[in-house]
């Protein structure tokens, strides 16, 4: 298993490219193996991250059980993925404009799996996102905590994944199922890992380590690349309670600063060969039949 080296992140790094160079769009599914490690805060942070780098941002809202970016944010979702399902709606009619620049795709809460769509649903899917693809830079996929069939779905359909992971044993734990899970039964190898909430860069280096050490000896062809760290900071919570995002409330924090290094960082990284294609990979494996969320 490769592992990328321990380093602390304290600037921008390698250049990355402009938008508009050329590349294309990066889609990121962010999971985690249990709720509760900051997941969907910390995606809402990254998207903001990226777009203070003038990268263009759109969130999907995945936790189609349990929506919550628009909450995060104290926004009302007049519509929503299910509009679009019911067909009524296009993905464009029902994406939020949220302060700040970045855009969401909302979910909503106890519909049908998203793995279950198929014909005219998957063509209308495919034709809607095509319109999107000179207008954005980076799509997130905020995906259910766990290894149930959306998850599944969405870290099989986007190009590169993110599993977020805490300190806490359980976190580390699952976070190494979800990994598992993806890599024996899905062929998934890359992952890019965040330790979230941690103590400090040396807390953040032994989670990773111990991760990396696990898959390193029952899972020998993933590839586990650290993207650097957030560590535990009273603004985070006071942000959810007050409905703003910390990295725009509080750019100051040392969790925001240390947010931005991981932007930096994924903004700057080359892609996994796997992930050749970006959206275009991304609304092709939407378009198959065959992927497999048992």
């Amino acid at each position: 298993m490769t592992k990328t080296p321990l380093k602390a992140s304290s600037g921008p790094g390698k250049t990355a490219a402009p938008p508009g160079s050329g590349k294309s769009v990066r889609v990121v599914a962010v999971s985690s193996g249990k709720g509760g490690v900051g997941k969907s805060n910390l995606t809402l942070g990254l998207a903001y991250a990226l777009t203070s780098l003038k990268r263009r941002v759109l969130i999907w809202d995945a936790d189609l059980g349990l929506a919550n970016t628009d909450v995060l944010l104290g926004i009302r979702a007049e519509r929503t993925i299910h509009d679009w399902l019911k067909g009524e709606r296009s993905l464009k009619e029902i994406v939020i404009k949220a302060p700040g620049g970045i855009s969401i795709l909302p979910a909503a809460s106890g519909i049908l799996e998203l793995s279950d769509i198929t014909g005219d649903d998957k063509s209308r899917l495919l034709a809607d996102f095509e319109e999107w693809k000179e207008e954005l830079d980076f799509m997130l996929v905020d995906t259910a905590a766990g290894i149930g069939p959306n998850v599944v779905f969405f870290n099989q359909v986007a190009p590169e994944r993110l599993v977020v992971v805490t300190g806490e044993p359980t976190s580390i734990t699952d976070a190494y199922a979800l990994i598992k899970a993806l890599s024996a039964r899905h062929g998934l190898k890359n992952f890019y890992v965040l330790p979230n909430m941690v103590k400090d860069l040396r807390d953040a280096k032994n989670v990773f380590k111990l991760l990396s050490d696990v898959a390193g000896n029952y899972l020998p062809d993933v590839s586990l690349d650290y993207l650097g760290f957030v560590p535990r900071d009273d603004c985070v919570p006071e942000s959810v309670r007050r409905q703003t995002p910390f990295f725009t409330a509080r750019p100051d924090s040392e969790a925001s600063r240390r947010l931005l290094d991981c932007a930096r960082t994924l903004a700057a990284k080359e892609p996994p060969p796997s992930s050749g294609g970006g959206l275009s990979l991304f609304l092709n494996r939407l378009g198959e039949s065959s992927l497999t969320v048992n």
